[in-house]
């Protein structure tokens, strides 16, 4: 492809798209990666072979269509064959023979693993109310054992060595497991899909023992880091909450209400390591260099020493590495003297990228990096033009750089949440001049905690000024009216917004004038009209679909995200099944619904997807039940709550009680030791109404695996009931026989939009279909209502969007039958 005439160098645009695609789709078919390799590779033989026989030839300008094609498909195809390579010869370490049997069988396997993030311990400073561990950490299966036995100390001799990326459940270290640390112990493995990053879940059977330091230079970075979030846990508020997250990429200590504030006003790429925050490290190298009159070479030469010293402070994980890279894009193209030159420097650091890690191309971060970076390389200086004809320039510029992010990245974001922020862009203005600060001045009291505590405390006092107005900024704003605007979801939502979006920049003349002043004029006024049309019609709908909610529902799932709250509703009284992640979330379901007061909170167990979001009902509970407790941080979340008034029940199977026209029934866990703490030990309890009760029967299963199910099947006899919770938000970890015994017409399932697990899966929602019930998933119906049928004989499903459906896709009718 020839270089554009507005300055563009876009050469390498087209085969680091077509790369991109590639990866996309061949991932999630591995299988046939060397197909697809061998077939690039043949056309691009061919497409080569056409361009030198038309060179000897010498054909004239006026060549067939066909032969420019041809000539245009070579670095693609090229492109194409590399990643499909790539692909190919990545999937046997991904996995090795010595785990196909663990992951086919599901069969235990000795392992140690490698932490790819940091996880906080079990100790005082962790056992805050409200914020539990999530028991899900990235890690990387470095060894194997092939004969059962521990690969670790003389037995490592014998281990295979391995480089299997894993989810790794229930890790909960009494101490704070650094980065790079490796640990050994037996885990089951349950296989995730194709297309996942992750190769497996793999669950621990037992505690998993230390097996060897991070390398020194983890380490170390790891001692700094924990030293400043000491230094910053002193000071008071959000704001130090969010100042290692805005110095060093530490986000531990911000809760999750502070998290949803953050993403409600498009303000949490600040509380992790982004491509910003590289970018204020390398430009305050490249300030000094220029101050003391350094060459180029050498001003970029120590901003690239700088940044591989940050990616090293703040943990090289994947989303910081390919932050960084994309910073150095950006170095790159500002050292050539011309941002559009960037542009090929970005095409081929996303190859590179993908050629290393294929996965990496289903990753919603690598995405929104790659867009983020090509907008301030292609849209910024233009807007900063466009807007420097109605105020002064350095405001102008101040604007251009966080709305063009915006602008690009707003299409993938409606992906994850089906809303337009609309001060999000507001919002990043008013922190944009209190960001650099809180990095700069942060990062510098993290270097000097060790050596100065004093200035290392005197430092962080600064920076915890712009980190608190950046934390009041998310808190007010994401807490205006209207603060976002409903649009359509899924691919056709962002196809429309891309489209507006490049409608709206073409009508500004962004990046390069076309056409005629009015020409561009009526294209505005076009973007603009259908701008309005599809906000209104989106939030219309929703209205419309709203007035006809049951207002006799008796069993209603909330959209929480990744996490289950399930209410069960008689007799005026309300119970409620776990509470979510995110209290905002949960809070905005029960006002939805009318929901003043909890009269029964079951607690199933203490994982952050299931009580995280407590603080949305802390001083409205009456009674809550519970199984059993794992140390403190347990004890906390109970102690909150009945500090809000709220008796506390610890119940195992073969308790029962009554909740209105209900009556409950405690399945499991049973009252003895040999269960393992944690999703096995899930609470699991049994609802019927009574005989002249229209209440449709349940069976929540918490998030019990195959194995507790197995147990609880034979533990108690399963009858049929209306409705099951499926178990652990449709992990494939699960015994189809419990869900045969239970034959329910409706299965919920609470899942996040777009997970890293892959639930549900094909596994779980086939598993659901056999057993004859209808999947309905928070991530496409949001909330779920079941009320009484019309006419009596079965029950009614409103959803707040999509239909119903074997597989949650649709196609079921609104009123189902009860269970024979």
């Amino acid at each position: 492809m020839r270089r554009a005439t507005s300055g563009l160098d876009l050469r390498l645009a087209l085969p680091a798209a077509a790369g991109w695609v590639a990866a996309i789709v061949v991932v999630g078919a591995p299988g046939a990666a060397g197909l697809v390799a061998a077939a690039a590779i043949v056309l691009g033989a061919l497409a080569i072979a056409v361009t030198v026989i038309r060179v000897r030839r010498r054909a004239s300008e006026c060549a067939s269509w066909a032969v420019r094609v041809l000539e245009a498909s070579i670095l693609p195809l090229v492109a194409i064959g590399v990643i499909a390579l790539a692909i190919a010869l990545h999937e046997p370490v991904r996995h090795p023979p010595a785990l196909v049997d663990a992951l086919d069988s599901g069969a235990p396997i000795e392992v140690v693993v490698a932490l790819d993030e940091t996880v906080s311990g079990r100790g005082p400073a962790a056992s805050a109310p409200g914020s539990p561990s999530t028991g899900a950490t990235d890690a990387t299966i470095v060894a194997i054992s092939p004969r059962g036995t521990v690969p670790t100390g003389d037995a490592a001799s014998t281990a295979l060595e391995a480089r299997v990326p894993v989810v790794l459940l229930g890790f909960e270290p009494g101490e704070r497991a650094p980065l790079g640390s490796r640990w050994h112990g037996l885990v089951r493995l349950v296989p995730l899909e194709p297309g996942d990053d992750r190769v497996a879940l793999a669950r621990p059977l037992g505690p998993l023992e230390a097996a060897g330091l991070p390398p020194p230079l983890i380490a170390g970075a790891d001692a700094l880091r924990e030293r400043f979030l000491g230094v910053a846990s002193g000071f008071p508020g959000a704001g130090a909450a969010l100042l290692p997250g805005l110095a060093i990429g530490d986000t531990s200590a911000v809760d999750a209400e502070l998290d949803a504030a953050m993403k409600r006003s498009s303000l949490s790429h600040l509380t992790a390591v982004s491509g910003a925050n590289c970018a204020i490290v390398v430009g305050l190298v490249l300030g000094l260099g220029s101050l003391l009159r350094w060459p180029r070479a050498a001003r970029i030469g120590a901003a690239l020493a700088a940044l591989g010293g940050f990616v090293v402070l703040v943990t090289p994980q994947a989303s910081v590495v390919r932050a960084s890279v994309m910073a150095a894009v950006v170095l790159l193209a500002l050292a050539s003297g011309r941002a559009g030159r960037g542009l090929p420097v970005l095409g081929a650091a996303v190859l590179g990228i993908l050629v290393l890690d294929p996965w990496t191309a289903r990753d919603y971060g690598f995405a929104l990096s790659v867009l983020a970076t090509g907008a301030l390389l292609v849209l910024s200086g233009p807007i900063a033009v466009r807007l420097a004809t109605v105020m002064p320039r350095a405001i102008a510029l101040w604007i251009a750089v966080p709305l063009a992010a915006q602008l690009a990245c707003q299409p993938v974001l409606v992906l994850l949440a089906p809303e337009l922020p609309l001060v999000g862009v507001v919002a990043n203005i008013l922190a944009a001049p209190a960001a650099p600060v809180a990095t700069i001045v942060g990062m510098a009291a993290c270097l000097a905690a060790p050596v100065l505590p004093w200035l290392a405390t005197a430092l962080a006092a600064i920076a915890w000024v712009p980190a608190s107005w950046i934390a009041g900024i998310a808190q007010v704003t994401s807490g205006l009216p209207s603060a976002t605007a409903p649009w359509p979801e899924g691919a056709i939502g962002a196809l429309l917004l891309a489209g507006l979006t490049a409608g709206a920049l073409g009508a500004a003349g962004i990046p390069t004038p076309w056409g005629n002043q009015r020409a561009r004029a009526r294209a505005g006024l076009a973007t603009a009209a259908a701008l309005l049309a599809i906000v209104g019609a989106t939030a219309g709908a929703d209205a419309i679909g709203r007035l006809g909610m049951p207002g006799d529902w008796v069993i209603a799932q909330c959209d929480v995200g990744q996490g289950d709250a399930v209410l069960v509703r008689s007799a005026g009284r309300v119970a409620l099944t776990d509470t979510g992640a995110d209290p905002d979330a949960l809070a905005a379901c029960l006002d939805d619904l009318g929901v003043a007061r909890v009269d029964l909170l079951v607690l199933t167990h203490f994982d952050t997807d299931h009580v995280g979001g407590v603080e949305a009902v802390v001083g409205r509970v009456g009674e809550v039940l519970v199984g059993p407790t794992d140390g403190a941080r347990d004890e906390a979340v109970l102690e909150s709550l009945a500090a809000g008034g709220a008796t506390i029940a610890r119940i195992t199977a073969g308790d029962a009680g009554r909740h209105g026209d209900y009556g409950w029934r405690a399945l499991w866990p049973p009252d003895h030791r040999g269960v393992s703490l944690g999703n096995d030990a899930s609470l699991v309890l049994e609802w019927r109404g009574a005989a002249a009760c229209a209440c449709p029967s349940m069976l929540a299963l918490g998030d019990l695996g195959r194995g507790a199910q197995e147990s609880l099947r034979g533990s108690v006899r399963l009858a049929p009931v209306d409705v099951v919770k499926v178990s652990h938000h449709g992990s494939n970890d699960q015994d189809p026989e419990v869900y045969a015994d239970a034959r329910a017409t409706l299965g919920l399932i609470g899942v996040g939009a777009d997970n890293t697990y892959g639930h549900p899966t094909a596994e779980a929602l086939a598993m659901l279909a056999d057993a004859g019930g209808a999947a309905l998933r928070s991530d496409r119906h949001g909330l779920v209502l079941v009320a009484p049928a019309e006419g009596g004989g079965g029950w009614r499903v409103w959803t707040q969007r999509g239909s119903v459906g074997p597989s949650g896709e649709g196609g079921a009718p609104e009123e189902v039958g009860a269970p024979d």
